[in-house]
């Protein structure tokens, strides 16, 4: 290790034991990664809201409940019950995570998460994925935040998006995979996974409705 870093690694040992306090580090298993990871992106965005009574901006809400949509999209098929579990795991872990120092957390997220800070996503080339990837991470948000009872507004364009490229879809989809209820749902539990890969999704969204909407 060059003496710098050494210096510095030992300057943060010094402050931790002087503080009394247990350095946090993000858990080993993808759910408790990517709830502490939402925990920590709420936090932070709660910093920059004046009014703690006012609703998070939808652009940070997104941020938030996009790691639930992350690790749920792993296989590369979205899995509901994942995400169910990390929504858990984030009411578990919000107040103790929130009582500490959530800030030194804020990095080592990023860095296990790179793609939760891209604002500037691109939407699949072929015209059936791009449809396919909007239309089910609009269905995806608008129950993510109509969850939060804050987000009127965005539920309703969101559903609306939904609905106009569930139409718009439908002959394309049967086509591609075939009249199989089963196989159309996996087809867009793939889609959901590939719309997480893509970037923060209420950017993502937004490009969606200016293609389709």
């Amino acid at each position: 290790m060059r003496p710098a870093r050494l210096v510095t690694a030992l300057a943060i040992a010094l402050l931790a034991a002087c503080s009394g306090e247990k350095a946090l580090v993000l858990p080993d298993d993808p759910v408790g990664r990517a709830a502490t990871c939402a925990v920590v992106a709420a936090a932070e965005a709660r910093v920059a809201v004046k009014d703690i009574n006012d609703p998070l901006p939808v652009e940070a809400q997104g941020r938030v409940v996009h790691y639930a949509l992350l690790a749920a999209s792993a296989d590369g098929a979205f899995d509901a019950p994942t995400a169910n579990a990390v929504n858990k795991r984030v009411s578990e872990l919000k107040d103790k995570l929130t009582s500490g120092r959530w800030q030194t957390l804020i990095q080592p997220c990023r860095a296990a998460f790179p793609v939760a800070a891209n604002d500037s996503p691109e939407l699949p080339k072929n015209a059936l994925d791009a449809e396919l990837a909007c239309e089910q991470l609009a269905e995806f948000l608008a129950n993510a935040l109509d969850a939060q009872g804050r987000y009127r507004q965005e539920v309703a364009d969101y559903r609306r998006l939904r609905g106009r490229l569930n139409d718009r879809l439908a002959a394309a989809l049967k086509a591609r995979v075939g009249g199989s209820l089963a196989a159309q749902q996996e087809a867009g539990r793939k889609a959901l996974a590939r719309a997480a890969s893509l970037g923060s999704p209420v950017a993502v969204i937004r490009l969606c409705t200016a293609r389709f909407g």
